[in-house]
C-alpha cells in the first residue's frame, strides 16, 4: 500500500472509537489502531470542516471503479447500509475516519484485495466533540 495520509481527530471520537476496540474483530482492531496512532488529536471544536468526523456525511470516489459515492459515518449501532449508513468498525469507516477533502486512502479488503478511494466532499459534521 501506499504511504497514509495524516489524520485529524477531535479527543471525543479518538476515545468513543478506542473503546470500540474490545467488540471489534481482529483485523479491523489492527486496522483501526494503525490509523488512530498516525492521527493528530485537537478539540472537536478546532476540526476543519473538510475533515471527516464521525457523523459526517462523504462523497467519494472509488479509484479502482472510477464510482463515486456518498455515505455517512456512524458508530455500529447506527450502521444501517439501506440508508447508506457505515460503521466505522468496517473497512471503509476505519479507512474514512480523519480524512481531508482531496486526500487519497488504500485501505485493506478481504481476500488481500485493496480498495483506493479519494475524499471529494464532507458535509453535515454533526459529532466534531471535544
Amino acid at each position: 500500500m501506499a504511504e497514509q495520509p495524516s489524520l485529524i481527530i477531535s479527543h471525543d471520537d479518538f476515545n468513543k472509537i478506542t473503546a470500540l476496540l474490545s467488540i471489534a474483530k481482529r483485523e479491523i482492531v489492527v486496522f483501526l489502531e494503525e490509523e488512530l496512532s498516525r492521527a493528530t488529536l485537537i478539540p472537536g471544536d478546532q476540526i476543519p470542516s473538510n475533515v471527516v468526523t464521525m457523523g459526517s456525511e462523504i462523497l467519494f470516489l472509488d479509484l479502482d471503479t472510477n464510482k463515486e459515492q456518498t455515505v455517512t459515518l456512524v458508530y455500529p449501532h447506527e450502521a444501517n447500509i439501506e440508508d447508506q449508513k457505515i460503521s466505522i468498525l468496517a473497512p471503509v469507516g476505519v479507512g474514512l475516519i480523519g480524512l481531508k477533502i482531496g486526500q487519497t486512502i488504500d485501505f485493506p479488503l478481504a481476500g488481500n484485495r485493496v480498495r483506493r478511494i479519494k475524499i471529494l466532499s464532507v458535509s453535515n459534521q454533526k459529532n466534531k466533540g471535544s
